[in-house]
């Protein structure tokens, strides 16, 4: 799907976005305000109208109160909350739902993939692909990881049974910076079962069996201290990769 560009007025005009970035977040009160400003900031510059959405999932510390400040200064900014923790997928999938772009990314709140890959992402949605990924595992190594060794084997391991088992065309299903177009997010989003850490897998195995067009990119991936994806995490995403080995089986992805 070609998708054009055109000068748009502000959000609070009543016109519809050119672009949604939905960001869920869970107990982020250290990075979130920091993300939020660098993602403005950065859009600013644009000619087109957009929207960022904080989707909080749950959080116990500081994070609703920090961005709802910021929105009432940001008129960009809104943030939707889930009263308790529903997962990764779940808070992404709540966004895509209430978002109005005619192409939406969702990110993370960390902000490990910086904004300014944006626009790279944008010429390949303009080209014809309906959805854009950022990846590490092609091109040159551009990844810092700051979590430990450990992280870096479980990841590989992980990768392995993905690809084998799920997406074989797709080298990294896992970066959390990912664009579509708005009838590709509204189709997909729309068949996902998954809330937590597999929820990426499962959107790119139903686009694909779906025929849309998944152009993967690579980015620089900059993992923070202090990453809340621990070992417990590494596992529920496997079992998760064997239910939509089965939902793929029995044609639940089809539309």
């Amino acid at each position: 799907m070609r998708i054009h560009i055109k000068s748009r007025k502000s959000k609070k005009s009543g016109i519809t976005p050119f672009l949604s970035v939905i960001i869920p977040a869970y107990n982020e009160e250290e990075r979130i305000a920091q993300t939020l400003i660098r993602i403005d900031q950065y859009l600013s510059f644009k000619k087109y109208a957009y929207e960022i959405i904080v989707v909080d999932d749950g959080s116990s510390d500081n994070t609703v109160a920090l961005v709802s400040k910021l929105s009432r200064k940001v008129g960009h900014i809104s943030i939707l909350k889930n009263k308790k923790n529903r997962g990764k997928g779940f808070a992404v999938r709540t966004g895509m739902r209430k978002a109005q772009g005619r192409i939406r990314l969702f990110m993370d709140a960390d902000n490990s993939v910086d904004i300014s890959h944006l626009d790279e992402f944008i010429r390949h949605l303009e080209s014809g692909f309906d959805i854009v990924i950022g990846s590490i595992k092609i091109g040159e190594q551009r990844a810092t990881e700051r979590n430990g060794i450990h992280r870096r084997i479980l990841g590989s391991l992980a990768n392995f049974l993905i690809r084998a088992l799920a997406t074989p065309k797709i080298k990294d299903t896992q970066r959390g910076f990912k664009l579509f177009s708005a009838r590709a997010a509204k189709k997909i989003f729309s068949r996902q079962t998954i809330n937590r850490f597999g929820f990426d897998i499962e959107l790119l195995v139903i686009a694909r069996k779906n025929g849309y067009r998944i152009k993967e990119i690579p980015v620089v991936w900059d993992n923070p201290a202090g990453s809340k994806v621990g070992l417990s995490s590494y596992v529920f995403t496997l079992v998760e990769l064997l239910r939509i080995a089965a939902n793929r089986a029995v044609g639940k992805y089809n539309f």
